[in-house]
């Protein structure tokens, strides 16, 4: 009886090793890529020329002159300075440790529009020979206004809650951008051809979100698949030109 209580127990046991060696073999599901564009209907508000001719210093530096960035377009319809990013479906990662840059030269924001996470390290620097001032205007988060005149070390800091953040330059009033911040570190910010790719992301269902300073969001569905299919997005916003 003992004898065979043993063999069957030799023989679960033998099983479930089987099962743990195909399980510890089997590949992991491959990761995917969510690809998409960022396009407009509609006629575009014609971008104004910026006046910097109180900072001489500054417009020597721009030729031909700048143009205002809150809608910027470029070939085949496309939207350019579109954040577009996982707001659903995603498991909460870690906080990245790496510094995000943002610099102010030229009298100029760059980027105009900077995405970071939820409590990343941000470093505010000027490179210019004059002074600034910093003054985001969260809502959320709580609001600052700092001086950084040339030659100064950076501004470090960091933003706690997630937020699309608009900073101005009270000295200089054509300075304007957007700290865009996420719990995601799934997203992209469109070029002058409009296009995004989210990458790495595993098996699953997500929503994907787009915003644009002026027309706001827009919002899909799109479920990457087992061998890390997608199919690809097209956000379509409405422009005005006024």
């Amino acid at each position: 009886m003992q004898s065979k209580y043993v063999g069957k127990l030799a023989l679960v046991v033998a099983a479930v090793l089987v099962q743990v060696r195909v399980a510890a073999c089997a590949p992991p599901p491959e990761s995917g890529s969510i690809t998409g564009k960022v396009t407009f209907t509609g006629t575009p508000p014609k971008r104004k020329l910026i006046d910097m001719s109180k900072e001489p210093t500054c417009a020597k530096e721009h030729n031909p002159q700048e143009k205002t960035q809150n809608v910027v377009t470029g070939g085949t319809d496309a939207l350019k300075y579109v954040v577009v990013y996982i707001s659903a479906g995603e498991q909460p990662g870690s906080t990245p440790t790496e510094t995000v840059h943002y610099e102010q030269k030229g009298c100029m924001y760059m980027p105009h529009i900077e995405v970071m996470q939820v409590n990343q390290p941000l470093s505010i620097s000027n490179g210019d020979p004059v002074a600034h001032n910093i003054h985001p205007m969260p809502k959320i988060n709580s609001e600052w206004n700092k001086s950084q005149p040339p030659g100064t070390p950076p501004i470090q800091t960091k933003w706690e809650k997630a937020e699309f953040i608009p900073v101005k330059c009270n000295i200089h009033p054509w300075m304007q951008g957007f700290f865009v911040v996420l719990k995601t570190s799934h997203y992209a910010v469109t070029g002058d051809d409009g296009l995004f790719t989210l990458k790495g992301l595993p098996p699953g269902k997500y929503t994907v979100t787009a915003w644009q300073e002026q027309y706001g969001t827009q919002s899909q569905e799109v479920t990457v698949g087992a061998n890390g299919a997608t199919k690809p997005l097209s956000f379509v916003f409405k422009v005005l030109p006024y």
